[in-house]
């Protein structure tokens, strides 16, 4: 189903999917239009999913209840990527790309005669094609007649949407056959089409284009073993809006293969997430990251969940012994990957969250393995490092939102809501009972703001961990027997 099809074509092609006689139908968004109807359909699968709007996706959802749904994209948009990683919906990353594929090199630069001129010359010489989108088709002929100014002696076709499906298709088969040297088209080439000789490409006005366009549109040079150049020209960069600017830039710093989805990322934060049950694009992420966007919306729904609707999560609720959401740990001591053991900034910080991720005690045996297959020997302020991980999680489990170790004293505070259910918890009694019985470095005390343990003669992360075992598996055994 396309809209080269005649009215009787698709007449035809509806009744027969209505009557079941069709197993697969191939189309544009017009499988989604009113007159179609399925008489079983069972799987879905979205291809350029970037293409489709809330609208569309809303309306996927009513064809039937029951349908399995498999989207496909180089770049989620925000509201996509967003309920991928919330959970709400499965997500699965491709990261390898073809066998000999390069990177393309990406340049953003002004509108400059010499830049065009250099760049075409220097593909045709080698034996290569060009592509120049210029998105207006109004301009297509002056621009046509402007690069051929630029280059006499080279063959040069246009190609718009608009154009009847016939033409259309001979002039990309008269470019797939060489016929020309340079296509100027509309960006119709950004998706499906494969010209494996076609290695640069130069998009005017790269401004009025959104993120994910511009790197579908450089996706289509560099398929083969060649290198590839994409030239994005705009006007100065100071001139452009802060969000044109950040666009731009994303695509110039991410040209390594497979980076969509850091485009992706890049596109969710500039964008924000927008309305999660709704058409609405806006967002506030970029002014408090997106870490501190998660974390709020955690807590929201949590709350949500024990307050307005706590008779249908009660369940979950009774399961559920966090009363805390996260423990957050201030030290003195060094604590952090040094420079001269991970030298690449982009590297730590790829590590630091690989590890405030990992899932248990074996994923952090495992991930410290690794440091040391990596980089040699794992020094001691690394070490620190995974028995912080080790001490947040012991803090979340008894309560604790916030631990400080500075002068050789561990400080714990609790929950700071003098009416929260967790002081009448078996874990806080337990956690009195232990103080009054089982340590002799540690007491309890309570300022006007917050109540606390404060524990004498913690000299490392190793006794801070060591104490904050002993604790739990106190807590735990005497929890147990109670029950």
């Amino acid at each position: 189903m396309n809209r080269f099809k005649s009215s009787k074509e698709k007449k035809e092609t509806y009744k027969k999917l209505e009557e079941g006689k069709i197993d697969i139908i191939v189309g544009t968004h017009a499988i989604l239009g009113k007159e179609v109807k399925f008489k079983d359909l069972g799987l879905l699968v979205i291809d350029e999913e970037q293409k489709f709007g809330v609208a569309h996706k809303e309306k996927i959802k009513t064809l039937r209840t029951n349908v399995d749904c498999l989207t496909l994209t180089a770049t989620p948009i925000p509201r996509t990527l967003q309920f991928s990683l919330m959970g709400a919906r499965d997500l699965s990353i491709i990261n390898t790309p073809p066998p000999n594929r390069q990177p393309i090199q990406t340049e953003v630069g002004v509108m400059n005669d010499d830049l065009i001129r250099d760049a075409i010359y220097f593909e045709t010489e080698r034996g290569g094609q060009v592509f120049f989108i210029h998105n207006r088709i109004q301009g297509l002929a002056e621009m046509k007649l402007k690069i051929q100014g630029l280059c006499p002696d080279l063959s040069i076709g246009f190609a718009h949407g608009q154009l009847e499906g016939h033409e259309l298709e001979e002039k990309i088969l008269d470019f797939i056959n060489k016929k020309y040297d340079v296509l100027i088209c509309t960006n119709i080439v950004e998706s499906g089409v494969d010209i494996p000789n076609v290695n640069t490409i130069i998009v005017n006005n790269a401004h009025h284009f959104g993120l994910s366009d511009l790197h579908q549109l450089r996706g289509r040079v560099g398929r083969s073993n060649r290198k590839a150049f994409c030239y994005l020209l705009a006007p100065p960069m100071s001139t452009l809006p802060p969000d044109s600017r950040k666009r731009l830039q994303t695509l110039e710093q991410h040209s390594e293969l497979g980076s969509g989805f850091q485009i992706a990322m890049r596109d969710l934060d500039i964008r924000g997430a927008g309305n999660m049950l709704g058409g609405e694009q806006s967002g506030f992420m970029a002014e408090i990251g997106f870490e501190m966007y998660q974390k709020i919306l955690d807590e929201a729904i949590k709350e949500l969940k024990r307050t307005e609707f706590r008779n249908l999560f009660k369940e979950e609720i009774a399961k559920q012994e966090d009363y805390v959401q996260d423990c957050t740990i201030d030290t003195d001591l060094e604590i952090l990957i040094p420079d001269d053991y991970v030298e690449s900034i982009t590297e730590r910080l790829t590590l630091y969250t690989r590890l405030d991720n990992a899932e248990d005690e074996t994923a952090l045996q495992e991930f410290r393995q690794e440091l040391a297959d990596r980089f040699g020997p794992v020094p001691s302020q690394v070490d620190d490092l995974f028995e912080t991980v080790r001490a947040r999680r012991l803090g979340l489990g008894l309560g604790f939102e916030k631990m400080t170790l500075k002068d050789e004293t561990l400080r714990c505070y609790f929950v700071n809501k003098p009416d929260s259910p967790y002081f009448e918890s078996p874990v806080f009694q337990q956690i009195l009972t232990f103080v009054q019985t089982q340590v002799n470095n540690a007491r309890l005390k309570q300022t006007d703001r917050s109540f606390l343990l404060i524990v004498n003669d913690i000299k490392s992360m190793n006794k801070l961990v060591a104490f904050l075992k002993r604790m739990q598996e106190f807590v735990s055994a005497e929890t147990a027997e109670t029950k």
